[in-house]
């Protein structure tokens, strides 16, 4: 599947296939708290540049995920310790637009001389600051771009890249059950398969690895889960008293959103360094985007992310004026904004 020059708005196909070719060395790099999708694409498009002859440097401002060791195990993940960027010609933004989602590799990667390159399916806010990008927010993944961009390279991805795709797939589709599922993903997952992949394999390695603590933290915030909005806001706040609360929240939101009335998800949580996480999920195009931006975060318009001020008491207040502010008016209509 050629790269269509349509989806890449600031730059013909050609000259962003010209500055992979040229490359000598590509640094990849990500937001914080890698996700899948993220994770994925990097171990996969790093196999399609290392068959080039490139030499690649992944660095992230966090470390994976350990239940994406199938992937870390042969991929080496950096993450940013505040030292110096090693050097490099070219430099990847993998499923994000925007640097300052970056944390502390922001400023380092700014101001080095390299060339920046966005490959992202998510919505940009503000000025487009990079020298190209390739950019296809109708994309289910970053994977999915990795994947046109190997072939327009004319490169076969190989049993770790082909991990690392459907990798991308899976973690931002929901295992398929989501919206963004469309027949591109499914034939792309199909060739994944194909190439060696074992599904079951890979699904008990991300969603079946959970922590003994799990039910009962997953307990807990259910039984203390509040309702907003005449019923369609689910907000739970993680008692910080229990300490940080690191389990999988995923499996909370799909029991939350799997409740009728319920359209919005919003699950506050403070992590071990203090800082207060805002995880947004909603149904039938609710745009938690929109809302999450307005506490500096982003991401999609059904799933996104933001870092608000504590302490945690003050972090709900605030996330429910904004959230009552934004979504009464459209719940009232019944219709979500798209």
């Amino acid at each position: 599947m050629p790269v269509q020059d349509s989806l890449i708005p600031t730059a013909p196909a050609v000259a962003v296939l010209d500055a992979i070719r040229s490359a000598r060395t590509v640094l990849l790099t990500g937001h914080e708290n890698p996700d899948g999708d993220c994770i994925g694409a990097q171990a996969a498009f790093s196999r399609v540049l290392e068959s080039l002859g490139k030499k690649v440097i992944i660095l992230n401002p966090d470390p994976p995920e350990s239940v994406f060791d199938y992937l870390s195990d042969q991929v080496s993940y950096k993450a940013f310790d505040g030292s110096e960027v090693p050097d490099h010609d070219l430099c990847v933004l993998m499923d994000i637009s925007e640097l300052g989602r970056c944390g502390g590799l922001a400023a380092p990667l700014e101001a080095h001389h390299s060339t920046k390159l966005v490959v992202d399916h998510h919505v940009h806010h503000g000025e487009e600051w990079w020298d190209m990008a390739f950019v296809d927010r109708s994309a289910s993944a970053t994977g999915v771009l990795v994947y046109r961009l190997a072939r327009a390279l004319e490169v076969e991805l190989d049993l770790l890249a082909c991990h690392g795709v459907f990798t991308s797939l899976v973690t931002d589709t929901g295992w398929f059950k989501y919206s963004n599922t469309d027949a591109e993903t499914l034939q792309i997952a199909a060739e994944m398969v194909a190439g060696g992949v074992e599904p079951d394999r890979l699904y008990a390695s991300i969603f079946q690895r959970n922590a003994a603590a799990l039910p009962g933290d997953i307990g807990s915030l259910l039984a203390n889960f509040e309702y907003a909005g005449n019923g369609t806001i689910a907000l739970v706040v993680a008692d910080p008293a229990h300490g940080p609360f690191e389990s999988n929240t995923d499996v909370l939101h799909d029991i939350l959103r799997s409740v009728e009335q319920i359209e919005i998800v919003l699950f506050l949580r403070q992590t071990s360094d203090g800082r207060i996480k805002l995880s947004a999920r909603s149904k039938n195009n609710w745009n938690v985007n929109a809302l999450a931006r307005r506490f500096g975060g982003g991401g999609h318009v059904k799933a996104s992310g933001a870092t608000l001020e504590g302490p945690i008491d003050a972090a709900k207040k605030a996330l429910l004026e904004a959230a009552l502010d934004q979504f009464a008016p459209e719940l009232a209509g019944g219709q979500p904004a798209r």
